[in-house]
């Protein structure tokens, strides 16, 4: 959202949303935005460690590779990433639960 928000598109209002489901026995969460969407192209490599799109010295790389190593090898959940070319992007977050 932040880099659609520099295009300076009129009327353009970032929108980041959060919501979570009870499925079964897993929690769901949807985090889905409204910015420029992730290319196909680099779509496979947004989880690897220090890949970035953002320019020298502005990003590490490292944000969503944390996450996959939390949520797949931490919990045993699942993530998963929707997203389409000027619309937005959707992040699905999936972790198993047990009653204590």
């Amino acid at each position: 959202v932040n880099e659609k928000a520099k295009m300076g598109i009129e009327g353009y209002l970032p929108i980041v949303t959060i919501t979570s489901n009870r499925i079964e026995k897993e929690i769901e969460l949807k985090i889905q935005d409204n910015g420029n969407g992730i290319p196909e192209t680099i779509k496979e490599k947004i989880f690897q460690p220090f890949f970035t799109t953002k320019p020298t010295g502005q990003g590490t790389g490292l944000g969503l590779s944390l996450a996959y190593d939390i949520v797949i090898k931490g919990h045993g959940g699942s993530l998963d990433v929707n997203s389409r070319i000027g619309e937005g992007t959707e992040f699905i977050i999936r972790l198993g639960y047990e009653h204590v």
